[in-house]
């Protein structure tokens, strides 16, 4: 389960990832999603500490088994007064049924092209009017 949620978001918005290991964006991603981060035990700033502590010194990403390093120290954090086993598995409950959410993804559109209409301006060689409002007119100018 906690393997298949490291593969999901570990792939999330990267074509050339191979799933195995994850980035700080994307463990900051399942923390925020999975609401692992609450804003109060567990900030984004605690996930990024985290993070760079059980990562390789010069590396930029973590393995599945530094993910379940990072998500040990993170339930801790979250479940305090809780034991470590207990903690876990509530963060492990937190993750299960997540998948890496897509808001603010731009949506493209396929637009469609229409011939002009006859009568048109522009098919009678006429300009569109070009007038527009300005300080100088007012709507209950008396004439």
């Amino acid at each position: 389960m906690a393997q298949n949620k490291h593969y999901r978001f570990a792939v999330h918005g990267d074509t050339k990832a191979t799933g195995k290991e994850m980035n700080g964006k994307n463990f900051a991603k399942l923390c925020k999603d999975c609401h692992i981060i609450d804003g109060k035990n567990v900030t984004t700033i605690d996930v990024d500490i985290v993070f760079s502590k059980v990562k390789a010194k010069s590396a930029r990403v973590i393995t599945f088994e530094q993910f379940n390093q990072a998500l040990t120290e993170l339930a801790s954090k979250r479940f305090k007064g809780k034991s470590k086993e207990e903690a876990l598995q509530q963060i492990y409950g937190l993750i299960v049924g997540k998948e890496p959410a897509n808001a603010g993804v731009t949506v493209t559109h396929q637009w469609t092209l229409h011939p002009i209409r006859s009568g048109s301006y522009l098919e009678q060689g006429l300009r569109y009017p070009s007038w527009t409002p300005s300080s100088h007119d007012s709507i209950d100018e008396k004439t």
